[in-house]
């Protein structure tokens, strides 16, 4: 479940900006460009709800890290960056009408739901895939992935992992949920 207060008390602030600076540092393979000055700057410009966001991403296990920045809008990229998927997240199918279609055993929450309760995005197979260009992601568990409409319309959803020194994407019931898969997200600022 997710914090009722959209707020971060002024020591939850402090704490998450100083996990996160600490990552940027230990990783900057991952933004090589970027400085962890600016990125902090845009955080603390950003508000209390996208710092709430971040803080989610954190306390369900995402590990979120800076992947890039879009120099067309000026946004930091910020992205699940744990070695496997979120354990926080995990155990839950892909969206909302999968999880209301279970007859049996429905998980507590999907994929895009609780996406969308922390502000973050699902990631897509293109960013997944860009994502397992800075390491590998997803050696033991897996992450529901934003699927088309006409795959979706089907009843499918895609999910990808990190295989044999390859990234696999696959699919399966959209109402389907394991132990072992989560989500990823992403959240620009």
């Amino acid at each position: 479940m997710l914090a009722e207060s959209r707020e971060l008390t002024v020591e939850q602030r402090a704490e998450l900006l100083g996990v996160l600076k600490a990552r940027f540092e230990q990783n900057m393979n991952r933004h090589p460009a970027c400085s962890w000055t600016q990125v902090q700057s845009k955080l603390e410009a950003a508000g209390t709800t996208t710092l709430w966001s971040v803080h989610q991403m954190e306390a369900t296990g995402g590990e979120p890290d800076v992947i890039g920045y879009d120099e067309g809008t000026g946004e930091y990229i910020l992205c699940d960056c744990s070695a496997e998927s979120p354990k926080g997240r995990r155990s839950v199918c892909y969206d909302g009408e999968a999880r209301n279609a279970r007859k049996q055993n429905k998980p507590d929450n999907s994929a895009l739901e609780m996406a969308a309760e922390m502000g973050i995005e699902v990631l897509t197979e293109e960013q997944y895939r860009e994502l397992q260009r800075l390491g590998a992601f997803d050696q033991k568990t897996s992450s529901w992935l934003r699927t088309p409409p006409d795959i979706r319309s089907r009843g499918g959803a895609i999910f990808g992992d990190y295989r044999y020194g390859k990234v696999f994407v696959y699919h399966n019931g959209a109402d389907s949920y394991y132990g072992a898969r989560g989500f990823r997200g992403m959240l620009r600022v």
